[in-house]
């Protein structure tokens, strides 16, 4: 089943959400309004929105209210992956050029800025304080976890908590802030909004380990860019932890990472096709089924309705997926 089929109901409504993102970055400068729409162009699977509205589906469904939120995270979203491509030196996003490769380094921050700017003045419209503290909240951790990750670059002396800790700024918290967003301002109860950021976290962080696997483990069409490219750039991640249990492969990559401003990607091919063929991968798959779980397990406390069996249709999907 394609994702999209998991929440068909919601077709109309994201139609909605679409125009008022194609709208948003709308901009009188031309470049910036060039880039930010190559960006919104580009594509995705617009999770954030979609979490948004289902979780609202819980409360009083409002979709002029709840469209802002949507719109929001989503911009939040794409302004991130507009200031990773300039923090990873990234040319290719999702098989197309990224906004710093088509411009430079300095047009894609500026363009990020914007967007971020666009995201805040969309959620003006929202009048609870409470949503507005999580949000302010929510995108503090995520660039801590961005400087997290250029710290830790290269660095093999990581372990499991410190790689936990990071996903979860950089990925998961924007997941469980869609789904407790969505829940605030469709005015659900205490329980129902616990439920589901939980849901959302625990979704976020098994959604991450996924895409870390599949970093090594799909092919360069299906990724868009080259296999291995987060460890190429010197981020370790959760099948690179545990591949360094093998000290063969530890040393290979301690003598890969010997001259990090000169790294060799002759050396890094047979590294990165040992670790898509050890055991490590199978001991991370494992770790998201965990995560993958304990979401389900939020799900028990919501009342059945269709938006709850999308959520565990999307985990399904999410858990299981090739790419």
């Amino acid at each position: 089943m394609k994702l999209a089929k998991t929440y068909t109901f919601l077709k109309k409504d994201l139609s909605l959400i679409e125009d008022a993102l194609e709208e948003t970055v709308y901009a009188d400068q031309p470049v910036l309004h060039d880039a930010s729409t190559q960006l919104l162009k580009a594509g995705g699977k617009r999770l954030r929105p979609v979490f948004v509205l289902l979780a609202s589906k819980f409360g009083d469904y409002n979709l002029n209210r709840i469209k802002n939120v949507a719109s929001s995270l989503e911009l939040i979203h794409m302004a991130s992956l507009v200031h990773d491509d300039v923090i990873d030196d990234s040319d290719i996003r999702r098989g197309k050029p990224t906004v710093k490769a088509k411009w430079d380094n300095q047009v894609a921050m500026l363009t990020g800025d914007y967007i971020f700017a666009k995201a805040l003045q969309q959620f003006t419209e929202i009048d609870q304080p409470r949503a507005h503290q999580i949000l302010a909240k929510t995108m503090m951790e995520l660039t801590i976890g961005e400087i997290e990750q250029i710290k830790d670059k290269y660095n093999l002396d990581q372990n499991l908590r410190v790689y936990l800790r990071r996903i979860k700024r950089k990925t998961a918290l924007l997941i469980s802030s869609s789904c407790q967003l969505g829940a605030i301002v469709a005015n659900t109860d205490n329980e129902t909004e616990k439920a589901l950021f939980r849901y959302g976290y625990f979704m976020g962080m098994s959604y991450q380990i996924i895409d870390d696997i599949l970093d090594f483990t799909a092919s360069e069409k299906e990724l868009g860019k080259p296999a291995g490219s987060d460890l190429l750039q010197g981020n370790i991640t959760l099948p690179v932890l545990y591949a360094m249990e093998n000290r063969h492969i530890r040393h290979e990559l301690e003598e890969a990472f010997a001259d990090t401003g000169n790294i060799n990607p002759n050396l890094m091919v047979p590294i990165i096709s040992k670790i898509s063929k050890s055991d490590a991968i199978a001991k991370a798959r494992g770790v998201s089924d965990q995560y993958l779980q304990k979401a389900y397990d939020s799900l028990s406390l919501l009342p059945d309705i269709q938006a709850k069996e999308a959520l565990a249709n999307i985990a399904n999907y999410i858990g299981n997926r090739k790419i």
